[in-house]
């Protein structure tokens, strides 16, 4: 890439960068856009690492960002899929209770669906038995419009709009420092300068380090969740139909180890949730001593971790120990058997720390005049992706436009 101008600068080349990209090439026809992205390839981290589920926004507190762009999100991201001939289906999913404690939560989770507008319809075990004939549970939320897809195939159709449209894309291309100017950003990247008028970040595990490299100062920092995914094959993987999830705990945003026939129809458990020691570490075999530095720096990090060590700890023992994670799939389909279940993908999870210890639970932009940074993007940011893209537009466009 040679020095240039461009109108606006997105960096990041997941789901959400490509997704903002889309929008604002139909938005603002007449400027000139280009997205980078660090890696080889689009869509390498969180997109390409994920169970590809297509969430109905059932979880999220009513009148959040979350609860909003993920209901919305779930129709345009089907509309998409539908116009670009990408496979998908609304296969639904259960969410069960195994005892008296999860159906007080479970009957929670109905009420912030009915809040957000979503169809849940409450089950009996006979009735989850008709859907998913394997499991044992007391009680159950059908959510009929929750669906499936490839998110990287999303990713590769928003960009080849983008290219048809008059876009640039760009990989293989890290951005060291934004300077700002008197009119938009000089952007020093790892092969040439860049001047632009808007810059856009959309770094997801890097959202924070890109941010504060063009002179924000955000009051979160950004942690790694390490999530392993079990492979489950031979006679078990015919004990699962579709998508079966447990009772989330509330107090976390993650929704714990669930059973999914994904459109190949590859059964998989999973993920569970460990800090990482690299933000990037898929194989768990190397640590970043940069991020061990930020972690242990942070504040919030060590709030984080007294203030919940005990379930931390808990996710560490099932991290290493395969029998525990297999026991944890059990509670929901109890017969499946050890001998056809064996790790398979691992996922990183960007989540958000504040600076007291607690989790950023919605989705969080940061912006002024003449930049915007997508700060926490965690899960249902896929499905939300085009939501998002359309609100980042708006508000872009705004910005240019005074």
């Amino acid at each position: 890439m040679h020095n240039k101008d461009v109108d606006i600068l997105i960096v990041g080349g997941g789901i959400v960068g490509l997704a903002v990209a889309y929008a604002l090439i139909r938005r603002l026809a007449n400027c000139s856009l280009a997205v980078l992205d660090k890696e080889s390839e689009l869509a390498t981290h969180q997109t390409g690492h994920n169970s590809g589920v297509l969430h109905a926004g059932i979880y999220y507190q009513p009148g959040s960002l979350k609860a909003r762009l993920a209901v919305e999100g779930i129709e345009k991201m089907v509309s998409f899929c539908s116009d670009q001939k990408i496979n998908y289906d609304r296969c639904g999913k259960l969410v069960v209770a195994t005892n008296e404690k999860e159906l007080f939560q479970l009957k929670k989770v109905a009420e912030r669906a009915q809040a957000n507008g979503v169809n849940a319809i409450y089950m009996s075990p006979d009735e989850v038995l008709e859907l998913e004939p394997h499991v044992r549970c007391i009680a159950a939320l059908h959510i009929p419009s929750t669906g499936r897809v490839d998110f990287s195939d999303v990713a590769r159709s928003l960009a080849d709009v983008v290219i048809k449209n008059g876009g640039e894309i760009h990989t293989g291309i890290e951005v060291l420092k934004a300077k700002r100017k008197l009119e938009g950003w000089l952007v020093e990247t790892s092969e040439k300068s860049i001047t632009t008028r808007y810059l856009v970040g959309c770094a997801g595990l890097q959202s924070d380090r890109l941010a504060r490299k063009a002179g924000h100062k955000p009051e979160l920092t950004i942690l790694g969740f390490r999530g392993k995914y079990l492979d489950i094959t031979g006679p078990s993987a015919d004990l699962v139909n579709g998508l079966i999830y447990p009772v989330p705990d509330d107090r976390f945003p993650f929704l714990g180890v669930h059973l999914s026939r994904n459109l190949n129809n590859q059964v998989s458990a999973g993920p569970n949730a460990v800090l990482a020691l690299s933000r990037e570490n898929y194989s768990g075999s190397k640590i970043s001593l940069q991020d061990i530095a930020e972690l242990v720096l942070w504040p919030g990090t060590t709030r984080l971790a007294t203030r919940y060590w005990q379930s931390g700890l808990e996710e560490l023992k099932q991290s290493l120990s395969i029998k525990r994670f297999v026991d944890a799939a059990r509670r929901l389909v109890p017969d499946l058997a050890y001998e056809d279940i064996s790790l398979g993908m691992t996922g990183i999870r960007a989540q958000a720390v504040d600076i007291r210890g607690y989790l950023v639970n919605d989705f969080t932009l940061k912006s002024d005049k003449s930049s915007l940074h997508v700060l926490n993007a965690p899960s249902p940011a896929a499905t939300a992706a085009l939501s998002i893209g359309e609100l980042v537009a708006d508000q872009i466009a705004s910005s240019l436009n005074r």
